[in-house]
């Protein structure tokens, strides 16, 4: 039995016509009444006493009718307590995310710790496969992750990629920046088996280069304190101006769009359920406007250059 012939049932008690009924549950006359005959089978009574047209109810018909009422009553009562529950939730909200999405993070727990104050939230940096394996095994509840289609996922942003480099380079006064000639310069990038420097090089190689750096380090902020000593230049994502900025004496410059542009998204795991804490970070963020945030951001830093 679902609530759906239930509420037909209402209907048809309330409209006493077919047709009029169907109308005010937005269905054709055909399915309304296939729904009513199907109930009629599942319960093994007669409920509706039909002619040429609707006539009345059985008495079997209205003790069902009694019940519907009564359970879809109780069903809005539990629409109405879980959405209590969602106004003063509760818990830890464990998040993971790959370390080149973690400057965005703050973009999300904020609004989220403002509109549910009893919650906690644990943030982890993993690597995407951890990330995989631990949301299979509800050590996580949610996922900020590069998004491929294996997991369900919500887009946040794609994933742009700028050079920053010293000033008085000559590439850094082009409004945009050739892969084949950034490939060229003395590099600082991310190590080889982190997933960012992975799709860099993805990119280097559709361009036909491929680049050789001087330095590679395992995490953002070991990368920007030595880029920050204007020796080197790198390769960036957008985002990590969110939370790293322009070191002095550095500029950010576009570098032409990439063959393939990689997205970043919160990822649940294929089981059901999924926790009442990520769906409360998933409803909330369809409220928020993070690619929008991210170019805006990127635009101040391109010092006055068009994207």
């Amino acid at each position: 039995m679902l609530l759906r012939q239930l509420e037909y049932l209402v209907a048809l008690a309330r409209e006493r016509h077919f047709a009029r009924a169907a109308e005010a549950c937005h269905v054709s006359q055909p399915s309304l009444s296939a729904a009513i005959s199907k109930l009629e089978r599942e319960l093994g009574v007669p409920i509706v006493s039909r002619g040429r047209r609707f006539e009345s109810l059985t008495p079997e018909g209205e003790r069902v009718l009694l019940w519907a009422h009564r359970m879809l009553a109780d069903r809005d009562a539990l629409r109405q307590d879980l959405s209590r529950m969602r106004e003063s939730l509760s818990g830890v909200l464990r998040i993971g995310a790959i370390p080149t999405a973690l400057p965005v993070a703050p973009l999300l727990t904020a609004p989220f710790c403002e509109r549910y104050p009893h919650v906690r939230v644990t943030l982890e940096s993993l690597s995407s496969q951890e990330i995989v394996r631990r949301l299979e095994e509800f050590e996580l509840d949610i996922a900020m992750t590069y998004v491929d289609g294996t997991m369900r996922a919500m887009p946040l942003y794609e994933e742009r990629y700028v050079l920053l480099t010293p000033a008085d380079e000559e590439i850094a006064s082009r409004p945009v920046a050739r892969w084949a000639d950034v490939a060229a310069l003395p590099l600082c990038l991310l190590t080889s088996n982190m997933r960012n420097r992975r799709i860099l090089d993805g990119v280097f190689a559709d361009a036909g280069v491929q680049p050789v750096p001087v330095i590679e380090a395992d995490t953002v902020a070991t990368l920007w304190a030595h880029v920050a000593t204007r020796k080197w230049s790198s390769v960036i994502a957008h985002a990590w101006l969110q939370m790293f900025g322009t070191p002095e004496g550095m500029r950010v410059v576009r570098i032409e769009d990439p063959q393939r542009v990689p997205r970043i998204g919160l990822v649940v795991g294929d089981q059901e359920p999924v926790s009442m804490l990520a769906q409360a970070m998933l409803g909330l963020t369809r409220g928020l406007d993070v690619r929008g945030e991210l170019e805006r951001m990127l635009h101040k830093h391109l010092d006055r250059r068009e994207l």
